[in-house]
Order: C-alpha cells, then sequence, then structure tokens
C-alpha cells in the first residue's frame, strides 16, 4: 500500500504537464505545502431530512449560532431561486427534465457555501443568489452526466431514479447540457458591478472546463480497473481536487467575488474551500465502503464495483479518516482573522462536510 504523509497537504498549481506512471494520461504538476493547525474543532452533524443541529464540544463551542435554521433558511431561498430561475415553459420536456434533478433537494452545499463566503466579507444574500443558483445548476448538470450509463452508469441519486432512467439518455444529455449553458446565462443577472460579474464569469468557467471539473472526469475515467501499486495519492489527489473540490471552490469564490471581497479575502476563501472540497470527496469515499444505498440515498459500493481509485483503497479506511481530519484542521486555519460571527455559518458548514453521514 502507498505510504502517506498525512503532515502536508496537495494542492494544484498550474505548472508545466508531466506524465503520471502507469497512465497514459498527463496532468499537472501537483505542489504539496503544509498549513498550521489549528482552530477548535466543532463536532458531528447528522441529517433529519435536509439537516440537523450541530452537538458542540468543549467550553468555546458557546456559539449562539443555530446552524440547522441557518441552512434550512438559505436552501429555501436557493430553492425559491432556483424555481423561478428555470421554470416549467416551453419546449416542456426539456425544462421538465432540468428541473427533475435540479429541483429534487439534495443538501446545497455549495450555494449555500457561496452566500456565506458573500456575506462574510460584506455582501447581501441577494447579490450571491445568482452565482448560488449558477453553480448548483451546472453541479446538477455533473451530476445529470456523471449518471449516464457511458460514464458512471448509475441508476440512484438522491433517492431517486436517476435522470436518464426517467426521461432516456438523450434527454438526459440534453438537460445537463442546458443548464450548463443557463448557469452562465442566469450568473449574468447578477446585480453588481459588470466587473466582478466578468471575474466571476471567468472564475466558473475554468472551473468547468477542461483544466477544471472535466480534467478531473477524463482522469477519473482512464484511471478505472488500474493497479493501485502502479498509481499513488498524487494521482488520486489530481482527481478529487479536480472532479469535486473545484466547484465547492468555484461556489465559494464566487461568493467573495460578488460580495466585495479583497483579493487577500479571496486566496484565503479559496484555501479554505480547496479544503473542505478535498474533505467532501474523502468523506465520499469513506462513506461509499460503509453505509448502505439506502443511507445514502445513492448507489453504495459503486467505486469498488467500478474499481475505481479512492482514499480507503489506497490508504485504508483509518488513514482515510486521519487525512480528512488534518483536512479539516486546515480548512479551519484558513479562517483565522475574520470576524468570529460572520465565519460561523463557513465553519459550522465545514463541520457539516466532514461528518456528514450521506
Amino acid at each position: 500500500m502507498a505510504t502517506v504523509n498525512l503532515s502536508s497537504l496537495i494542492h494544484i498549481s498550474c505548472r508545466k504537464p508531466r506524465s503520471v506512471p502507469g497512465s497514459n494520461t498527463s496532468i499537472l504538476k501537483v505542489q504539496p505545502f503544509l498549513l498550521r493547525p489549528k482552530l477548535a474543532a466543532f463536532s458531528a452533524v447528522t441529517r433529519e431530512d435536509s439537516y440537523k443541529s450541530i452537538i458542540h464540544e468543549g467550553e468555546e463551542d458557546n456559539l449562539e449560532f443555530d446552524f440547522m435554521s441557518y441552512m434550512i433558511g438559505k436552501a429555501n431561498s436557493v430553492n425559491k431561486a432556483l424555481d423561478s430561475a428555470v421554470s416549467l415553459r416551453e419546449p416542456i420536456k426539456i425544462h421538465e427534465a432540468m428541473r427533475y434533478s435540479l429541483l429534487a433537494g439534495g443538501k446545497r452545499v455549495r450555494p449555500v457555501l457561496c452566500i456565506a463566503a458573500c456575506e462574510l466579507v460584506g455582501g447581501e444574500e441577494s447579490a450571491a443568489l445568482p452565482a448560488a443558483c449558477a453553480v448548483e445548476m451546472i453541479h446538477t448538470m455533473s451530476l445529470i452526466h456523471d449518471d449516464l450509463p457511458c460514464m458512471d452508469n448509475d441508476d440512484l441519486r438522491r433517492g431517486k431514479p436517476t435522470n436518464h432512467k426517467v426521461f432516456g439518455e438523450d434527454v438526459a444529455v440534453l438537460a445537463g447540457d442546458a443548464l450548463l449553458s443557463f448557469a452562465f446565462e442566469h450568473l449574468a443577472t447578477s446585480r453588481v458591478s459588470p466587473a466582478r460579474v466578468v471575474r466571476a464569469i471567468g472564475e466558473l468557467a475554468k472551473a468547468v472546463g477542461s483544466e477544471g471539473l472535466v480534467a478531473g472526469q477524463i482522469v477519473d475515467l482512464s484511471s478505472e480497473g488500474m493497479n493501485q501499486n502502479d498509481v499513488g495519492l498524487e494521482l488520486l489527489e489530481f482527481i478529487h481536487v479536480h472532479k469535486t473540490a473545484v466547484l465547492l471552490e468555484a461556489a465559494t469564490v464566487l461568493g467573495a467575488i460578488v460580495g466585495g471581497g479583497t483579493d487577500g479575502d479571496i486566496e484565503k476563501l479559496r484555501k479554505f474551500a480547496r479544503c473542505i472540497g478535498l474533505l467532501f470527496q474523502v468523506v465520499d469515499d469513506i462513506l461509499d465502503v460503509t453505509k448502505s444505498s439506502e443511507e445514502l440515498g445513492k448507489t453504495a459500493g459503486k467505486d469498488l464495483i467500478a474499481d475505481k481509485l479512492t482514499y480507503p483503497k489506497l490508504m485504508g479506511l483509518e488513514k482515510s479518516k486521519e487525512f480528512a481530519d488534518r483536512l479539516m484542521r486546515d480548512a479551519q486555519e484558513q479562517l483565522r482573522g475574520f470576524d468570529s460571527k460572520k465565519v460561523a455559518p463557513l465553519l459550522a458548514l465545514a463541520n457539516y462536510i466532514a461528518k456528514r453521514q450521506n
């Protein structure tokens, strides 16, 4: 099994591409850097319909912050905005398919991250909503396409039949395409300065394209069935930073941009989001091998069946849990210096990602 240095956190920087051992795929050069611990950790969060409240540990956890109410309130705002943005109109069939997946529930972690980051740097929820909805549209697109038989071939998503099982593969592809393009159209309606809108559009486009979400997906597909002795954590990290973390990072950065954050604020929040984005996938890998399909609301064990690279496969379950704890501490460290009340939602969201059960 590959040796793991849990004291380092690997992040991606755009450098000269190089080949991955055991693969014909080129990836960007990966550079490790160490983030210092630590802030007092929050404890477990579980889900009741959408969320349950956080149980705090320690003497310093007397924060007057109701995480469940915050998440439900923000998710309701996002759901209303999504329902309004993607209304049922002609052609009926394509909009039904778009709405089927977009309004199917979900935790709305990405749009809430966007809103929380916006409010942290002094912006209002209304300024963040177009960006928050745009990110959720793209996330939904990625789920629709991931579930297709030519990709992950899944039949269940959020406890319901996947889009292609209901509408057919052809309509599912088009529904994803429509959500992707409409996301940018909707983001362009943001009522902030044109300079911020342009910056946000560029940030989101980069996150989704051939050096972002698509890069993670293509390397993930290419890695299926590869001998774990021929690959290492560097390849796995690349997949997850691009396939999963990049959209959580984009959501947070977009919120900071439309909220009027400084370049310094934006970069701190970028590093925070990259940590929790990778944490999200590590937890996802752990849940895939420890929970049932009923508990997850999607097919459990599918990564094992597809012989995909995962953290438990390369590191073992316990080392994966240790790595998740480390990422949580590193994420918290990036929020030092922000207003303690305004930063509470992001701290709670990080803990929710770390301790979620589905």
